[in-house]
């Protein structure tokens, strides 16, 4: 589907790839991972053509006559409806459907039904609102103008709109920024049944355990696709990384061995043939190079000074909201104790920043109490303050501004850098930070207190993969109570170990834990779609025929071979993983043994494609 080939490519100056090759193949779901500024997202853009490609034209090909899909932008505010939004996404179906209205050659006009039955287009009206429902949307809001959402909604039509035109390659850029933990669940199933080739970025470890088939590495400026999700990935990379140590150390042993013969023999005149030849093995030697680890700066959230006594906070029968006639939620009776980690869920619309702004108290109470010692600091991060940065000014000034006018300059980068800011960013303005530094920036600043209480909303929507892990270290080390809005479920699996559940205009704690929750909610997902099913008379089902019974058979047996296919090839997976993770392979048996792994994994996911296929249908059979 894909192959990249020796690409090279820098921005001002700054190389991201070198030589860089790899190749995804016609129904992989590939997620692309790496660190946040080495390329991931200019190599979608590169895919797309977005920007100029090197000058060799081989280096990027994508299958000929292969439609590409991705999410460019928002969908602009107007007057149509988010269901036509989606429904133009289509856009071969989109161009049929006008071109039928005005049609009048019968030739023609035959041509188009017989085409638009074969796109399955008279369907596509339940297809667009299947996936703007799995996305957040009510029956409600597909008929609303574009105009009347906020921009995160319309991103989220526009991620709609190209699942639901369906390209054989989809490309995906971190689409879980702009869904809740239930949107992001109903994605992931989605990608995992999709029929087509997808590439994702995403920093949801979770979701990239749990949907794709192939990890693509992008690291030290090269690209590496191993077969798994991201977990399976990094065991690969550790015992890759481990053989190299082995094969270095007994590099350096028998460099040493032949430099001593060298040192001690090159002056006789009987060893120096002996000795000349040694020291051209020593020029032939190669050196093996270790990749040095990337270090990511940790997060620091410092313990509050003073402890308080529980409870810490109370709401008592609160009514919260934006006026009297703006209520989102009744009758809260919640409390927070000092050691409490709590991850607030519930879908997006429902509440749950209203509930952290009241707590927080940049939102006032409509009804009701809230109760705290008068000591009590919270520390309070929102997404919304990325916009709150003051443009022109640096993290210098951003950190002088927290800290007493004496305050020695010294003193003032020493601060800066406890937030994880060298002496060269310090000085850089906000408008050039990365948006996980931007972050970090704001992380800061609201600890520097040393609050009591975190209320941390939507944090790790611009951090990497290993900057959520610093996070969770610094998260699971502050003493303090924590309170978490998250669509990462490794992030709250990690750090909370309480749930709040916001739904229907009540806040109210959940006795379960994220699993639970995650599987009442695709429960939920799959009751809805069944409702929306038109409902016919039932009647009498008929006595299954002979060839009925047959196929059945025949159904059932596929499933029950490509079941034992599936699970011996994982056994075989898990095997290899054990051996990897040992050690000790020469280079030609860890080749082998990634080799085989590869083998076996893709005919895992073969048996399981075929299993879930057969599964569907003797379902749609009973």
């Amino acid at each position: 589907m894909l192959t990249i080939t020796n690409l090279d490519f820098q921005v001002e100056a700054r190389p991201l790839f070198e030589s860089a090759s790899a190749q995804i193949s016609s129904g992989w779901k590939v997620g692309l991972v790496g660190r946040n500024g080495t390329g991931k997202s200019t190599l979608l853009r590169l895919i797309r053509e977005d920007v100029e490609r090197p000058t060799s034209d081989a280096s990027i090909r994508l299958n000929t006559g292969a439609r590409l899909g991705w999410v460019a932008q928002e969908v602009a505010p107007s007057d149509e409806t988010i269901l036509d939004v989606v429904l133009a996404a289509d856009k071969e179906r989109h161009a049929l459907m006008q071109e039928s209205e005005t049609a009048t050659d019968p030739n023609r006009i035959g041509e188009i039904h017989e085409r638009l039955m074969d796109i399955d287009a008279w369907s596509a009206e339940a297809r667009a609102a299947e996936v703007l429902h799995g996305l957040g949307f009510t029956d409600a809001d597909l008929m609303r103008a574009t105009k009347e959402f906020s921009g995160g909604w319309r991103m989220r039509a526009a991620i709609a709109g190209v699942l639901f035109s369906q390209p054989d390659f989809l490309l995906l850029d971190e689409p879980t920024n702009y869904l809740d933990l239930e949107g992001a669940a109903w994605l992931e199933g989605y990608i995992k049944r999709y029929p087509y080739t997808v590439l994702i970025v995403s920093h949801d470890r979770e979701m990239l355990n749990r949907c794709v088939t192939h990890t693509m590495a992008l690291e030290h400026r090269k690209l590496s696709i191993t077969p798994g999700g991201y977990d399976d990935w990094l065991k690969l990379r550790a015992a890759k990384l481990a053989q190299l140590e082995s094969q270095k150390v007994k590099q350096e042993k028998d460099r040493a061995h032949l430099q001593s013969f060298v040192d001690r023999f090159r002056a006789k005149a009987s060893k120096a043939r002996q000795a000349q030849s040694r020291i051209k093995m020593l020029e032939k030697m190669q050196d093996i190079s270790i990749p040095v680890a990337d270090r990511t700066t940790p997060f620091h959230f410092p313990p509050p000074a003073d402890k308080l006594a529980p409870p810490m906070l109370e709401l008592q029968g609160a009514d919260l909201g934006y006026g009297e006639d703006a209520v989102i939620l009744s009758k809260v009776n919640l409390r927070l104790d000092p050691d409490d980690r709590i991850a607030i869920v519930g879908a997006n619309g429902q509440g749950k920043t209203t509930l952290v702004k009241s707590i927080a108290e940049r939102l006032p109470l409509m009804a009701g109490k809230r109760v705290t010692p008068k000591a009590v600091r919270i520390g309070y991060f929102s997404q919304d303050q990325l916009d709150e940065l003051t443009e022109g000014d640096t993290v210098l000034d951003h950190v002088r501004r927290l800290l007493p006018n004496d305050t020695t300059p010294a003193k003032v980068r020493a601060a800066a850098a406890a937030m994880g800011f060298n002496a060269e960013k310090v000085e850089t303005k906000v408008e050039k930070l990365s948006g996980g530094e931007k972050v970090r920036l704001l992380l800061g600043l609201m600890s520097h207190s040393a609050p009591h209480i975190l209320i941390l909303d939507e944090p790790t929507s611009h951090l990497d993969i290993d900057s959520r892990e610093a996070l969770i270290y610094a998260l699971n080390d502050f003493p303090g109570a924590v309170l978490l809005i998250t669509h990462d479920i490794y992030l709250a699996e990690a750090t909370a170990d309480r749930l709040w559940l916001v739904k229907d205009g009540r806040a109210t704690t959940y006795d379960g834990d994220l699993a639970d929750y995650r599987a009442l909610v695709m429960k939920a997902d799959r009751a809805e779609a069944k409702d929306a099913k038109p409902v016919k008379k039932s009647e009498p089902k008929p006595a299954a025929s002979p060839e009925d019974k047959k196929r059945l058979s025949a159904l059932k047996k596929k499933a029950r071979e490509a079941e034992e296919r599936m699970e011996k090839a994982n056994a075989a997976v898990a095997k290899i993983d054990a051996a990897l993770a040992k050690g000790g392979q020469s280079p030609d048996e860890l080749a082998k043994l990634l080799k085989d792994r590869a083998a076996h994994a893709e005919t895992a996911a073969d048996a399981e494609h075929i299993w879930l296929e057969a599964a569907e249908a003797l379902e749609t059979e009973a």
